[in-house]
């Protein structure tokens, strides 16, 4: 079943040709709120790597939905974020009252069916979802118009799936493929050389990066910076590949003054700004 043959890389040149311009009339609301559910008690973190990552992304702001537990944790270090107290455990109970330009939800919660519910509720809106960490199990999705994106790494891929991880390996990209037409959704499997996979069939893999970002966090990093692009992107495909490889290339940045052995995550998206301006 191997699809390597239909599979493109995303180069430099792609992400110069699509990379979306700022208009010097611009205002926040031309670019969009996002929202961000992630982060519980246990993993607080997340929701601030992935806040930083969205933050720095594109988007004109950000409401992050967090354990109330967690909001003191990130406000010194991410002040521009609105914050929706409990967000996460609330949007399990009840639809969405608000509207928003793109959504995430995942990063740092628990696997549970509270967090299942959330992800219905988030799903029923009208907005690009991306789906992250807790968020991701086997299930089925609606049929919507804006783009549901997973983003397993291997082991979450196996989990929604039933293919084994070692079976997953040989193939990829095809297994991707398979996927994101079965799902009707856009899968981001994460690894070396990471394969973005989309429900027409159409398939990329990403070149940049290095094993630096072999750490916890990375991942969440990048969920935020997909956040922000479908927030200032015009093209979804084009939001979600531009940020699989900026995060890639800030990797790249570190390893040239810095073993890769050190990177973390939040520094990702301190290197972000530099990595962005080189192909504007």
């Amino acid at each position: 079943m191997s699809n390597q043959e239909q599979v493109r890389e995303w180069t430099e040149e792609h992400v110069r040709e699509t990379l979306p311009k700022r208009d010097a009339s611009s205002h926040k609301g031309t670019f969009g709120t996002a929202l961000l559910l992630a982060g519980s008690d246990d993993m607080p973190g997340a929701a601030l790597l992935s806040g930083l990552g969205a933050m720095r992304s594109g988007l004109g702001k950000l409401v992050i939905g967090t354990s109330e537990s967690v909001i003191p944790l990130i406000v010194p270090v991410l002040p521009e974020a609105t914050y929706w107290r409990n967000g996460w455990e609330k949007a399990a109970q009840s639809p969405l009252e608000e509207s928003y330009r793109a959504a995430a939800i995942g990063s740092g919660l628990p696997q549970t069916k509270d967090v299942q519910r959330a992800v219905d509720h988030v799903i029923a809106g009208d907005c690009p979802v991306i789906l992250d960490a807790g968020a991701l199990t086997k299930r089925s999705y609606p049929k919507r118009k804006a783009p549901i994106i997973v983003t397993p790494h291997p082991g979450e891929f196996s989990r929604m799936t039933g293919v084994s991880i070692e079976d997953l390996e040989k193939d990829r990209a095809g297994y991707a493929k398979e996927w994101a037409h079965q799902l009707q959704t856009t899968i981001v499997l994460k690894g070396r050389h990471t394969i973005v996979a989309f429900p027409d069939g159409e398939c990329w893999y990403n070149a940049a990066g290095n094993a630096a970002l072999a750490k916890g966090g990375t991942g969440d990093t990048l969920t935020g910076m997909m956040l922000g692009m479908l927030c200032c992107h015009q093209e979804a495909k084009h939001a979600v590949l531009n940020a699989v490889y900026l995060h890639g290339i800030c990797a790249e940045l570190w390893t040239e003054e810095h073993s890769p052995h050190t990177l973390l995550a939040h520094e990702l998206s301190a290197l972000l700004p530099r990595v962005w301006k080189r192909f504007e």
